[in-house]
């Protein structure tokens, strides 16, 4: 009896050792794995100093640059970075917080720079002759001056198809590429204006002696399709032409024709658009006339306002960004409409005084083609590729049939000038005005027979007129205009 009692306890003793063994080691066991979950799900979620596998956002997203004409001007406005999702753990409270205020994090997002043609609030620029020396350090003179004194951000320059041209498939450069450098260096809008074709593009038969377009319109395009070619992302508004209403500037042996210019027109638009279409196709303004019929029974002039009604007709509001306008003002003010002007009886000019036309009228102008447009339904605006007054106070003499010029004193030049700033942009119908004109007097040497110095806003021996001061002080007050 009591050996069996003893084998029983001693069994029991085994059993209960086995029993501590297998509990010591199950719980070890249960240690360890529940040691390496935690670890291994605080390594996920990169809490705690461990980098592991995080989802959070990337720190930067890369410097997006503007696309440049060359490629194609529309430069989209870019979605943030997507970033891959990735499966979260269902973490504590503190983790999930976390997690939420990094995903909350806002990424950069590149934005484009206004293209243009986009950008339609009134703006000043000025016609500038390029330095006739030649000379780079001449011509950056020009462009600061129209920059940073003048605080001007346009400046129009007029591209002569026919000496960059002379021959076909044959350039002379020079001239652009003296400008283009010089503009982009002081951060200057430019306009072209492209007139002239050369005399191998002409019709045959035509009289060579005037200017007018190519026989083939393909020819035209071209030439301005090379332009911008070689200037890529550098022009930002092309004017079409220039005073094609008078035969003067269109000798076509099909005389003037507002449906031939609109033809022009609608491929060189077509064109363009296809290159850059950020750039401000202008339509060739007009000169403020009346129409002319020469004895031969040849038109030589149409009345503007019956051209622009005709080139409307035509198709023009499908083909312009912004419809071409001239008007360098005679001796009235640029707020006075053509049928109520003052008499002025000391004025030895008399036109606008004793024979009215709305041709002496700036007002008169600008007003009937905005008009014009509006009841055509177009949404276009004006763009005046030329304004000025002219005046030869300070010359000593003046080019046959300017004797209008010798009624306005400089001051009133300035004065002019000024006034039809103020009046353009309280229409609200005029996009671009280009001064006319800023150096001419000096590059012609102010010759009394040249009839772009008397409108030139630098006077005899370079003492700049009283209009150089009067376009700062403008500026300045108008600081998003110019």
């Amino acid at each position: 009896m009591a050996t069996a009692q003893l084998a029983h306890k001693s069994r029991m003793k085994r059993q209960l050792r086995w029993f501590v063994v297998i509990w010591t080691a199950i719980t070890f066991i249960m240690g360890a794995c529940t040691f390496f979950a935690i670890f291994w799900v605080l390594g996920e979620t990169g809490i705690g100093g461990s980098t592991g596998r995080s989802f959070a956002l990337p720190t930067s997203v890369p410097t997006v640059q503007p696309v440049t004409a060359a490629a194609i001007v529309v430069v989209p406005t870019l979605a943030p970075t997507a970033i891959p999702a990735t499966p979260v753990p269902t973490n504590p409270p503190a983790e999930v917080a976390q997690a939420a205020q990094v995903a909350a994090t806002p990424v950069p997002v590149a934005t484009s720079t206004p293209l243009p043609v986009s950008n339609k609030s009134f703006q000043v620029g000025i016609q500038v002759q390029y330095s006739l020396d030649m000379n780079p350090d001449n011509q950056d003179g020009w462009m600061r001056e129209v920059k940073e004194k003048m605080g001007l951000r346009w400046f129009k320059q007029q591209i002569r198809w026919e000496e960059v041209e002379p021959e076909r498939g044959q350039f002379d450069w020079s001239k652009i590429d003296l400008v283009m450098p010089s503009s982009a260096k002081f951060s200057l809008n430019v306009m072209m204006s492209i007139v002239t074709a050369p005399a191998w593009a002409r019709e045959g038969g035509v009289n060579l002696d005037k200017h007018g377009p190519p026989a083939n319109y393909a020819d035209y395009v071209n030439f301005v399709t090379a332009i911008l070619k070689r200037y890529p992302g550098q022009v930002q508004a092309i004017e079409i032409w220039n005073e094609q209403n008078l035969d003067r500037e269109w000798t076509s042996t099909a005389g003037l024709s507002a449906a031939n210019y609109v033809a022009m027109l609608r491929e060189t638009y077509t064109a363009i658009k296809a290159i850059d279409p950020g750039i401000i196709v202008i339509s060739g303004a007009l000169s403020p006339t009346g129409g002319w019929v020469e004895p031969d029974g040849r038109v030589s002039a149409i009345d503007d306002f019956d051209y622009l009604s005709q080139m409307i007709d035509a198709g023009l509001l499908n083909y312009t960004d912004c419809v071409g306008a001239h008007h360098n003002g005679y001796n009235i003010g640029p707020d006075v409409t053509w049928d109520k002007v003052p008499n002025d009886p000391t004025a030895s000019f008399r036109g606008p005084f004793d024979n009215p036309h709305h041709s002496w009228s700036f007002y008169s102008t600008l007003e009937t083609y905005a008009s014009k447009i509006a009841l055509a339904n177009g949404q276009q605006k004006l763009c005046v590729t030329e304004f000025g007054w002219a005046s030869t106070e300070d010359l000593g003499g003046f080019p046959p049939g300017f004797e209008f010029a010798n009624d306005n004193t400089l001051q009133e030049q300035a004065d002019f000038i000024v006034k039809a700033m103020d009046v353009m942009k309280g229409w609200n119908t005029v996009w671009l005005a280009f001064i006319w004109n800023f150096n001419y007097g000096p590059q012609a040497g102010w010759a009394t027979d040249n009839d772009n110095v008397p409108y030139s806003i630098i006077g005899k021996d370079w003492v700049f007129r009283p209009a150089y001061d009067a376009i700062i002080q403008w500026s300045k007050a108008n600081p998003s205009a110019p």
